[in-house]
């Protein structure tokens, strides 16, 4: 991978992990466009690198809110950080379920299947468009919203199916605050992602002794910054109901990559 390379794909993972237009169906995009399906024995390597970037973003973003959490849970008792915990372990159910029994045949659909990406991102489209119309309201996410909110997450580990998108489309489809529903969609993955590189270190599926460390870390900077960006950037959106211009992005994207789909 070229370090021209790294920077447009860390860029493209650092915005659309936050934005709701799915980062892994337009890395799948990305890779198409620029041939790295070439080099299929780094393409493991480089997504996990950025979604570790994307992931530390998020922390740095919700620094305030994690300190919290973990203050309430080492406090020993029944409070709103032990219950908000709770929710984020139950809405990661549907996710491991998924990674643990279909990872294999989720693993078929991230072959550069740019046709299927499209189809996927007409769905985030639809979704997103669904969300806008809601109403605003105050609500918190119940226990029972959490699980549904986590059924949506698994369903977007599909590429071209935008995870941020999924996730606070259907919490605020639910009825739930969308301010709040944006906190929730962006904190319940950090532990599935620190989760997923673990598993992936640890089968021996991930190897570093033969990558290219200057384009990766490139990459993984570009991701991290860009990542800064768009998760501050997408709170302030949610909270402005401005989602109808990605459904019209993801409309526009997901035909394009169709349509590229037949002529290649």
């Amino acid at each position: 991978m070229e370090i021209l390379d790294a920077i447009i794909l860390g860029i493209i993972q650092g915005l659309t992990e936050f934005l709701p237009v799915s980062s892994s169906g337009h890395l799948e995009l990305g890779k198409a466009i620029l041939g790295a399906e070439s080099i299929p024995e780094e393409s493991l390597l480089v997504t996990v690198v950025l979604h570790f970037a994307t992931a530390l973003s998020t922390i740095v973003i919700f620094r305030k809110d994690i300190l919290d959490i973990f203050k309430g849970l080492f406090a020993f008792k029944k409070n709103e950080e032990t219950l908000f915990s709770f929710k984020i372990l139950i809405s990661m159910i549907p996710a491991i379920i998924i990674g643990v029994f279909f990872e294999e045949e989720l693993e078929q659909l991230f072959g550069g299947n740019i046709r299927f990406v499209g189809y996927m991102l007409l769905v985030t489209a639809v979704l997103l468009w669904l969300a806008d119309k809601a109403k605003d309201t105050l609500k918190s996410i119940s226990t029972s919203n959490a699980l549904v909110i986590g059924i949506a997450q698994a369903i977007a580990m599909l590429p071209g199916i935008s995870r941020s998108g999924a996730t606070i489309s259907t919490s605020v489809l639910l009825g739930n605050d969308k301010t709040k529903a944006a906190r929730f969609s962006f904190l319940m993955v950090i532990p599935l992602i620190f989760g997923k590189i673990a598993k992936d270190l640890l089968g021996g599926k991930i190897d570093f002794a033969n990558a290219n460390i200057l384009p990766l870390t490139i990459g993984f900077i570009a991701a991290f910054l860009s990542g800064l960006v768009a998760c501050t950037w997408m709170i302030s959106l949610v909270k402005k109901s401005k989602l109808s211009y990605f459904a019209l992005y993801c409309i526009i994207v997901g035909l394009i990559a169709i349509g590229f789909s037949f002529i290649k």
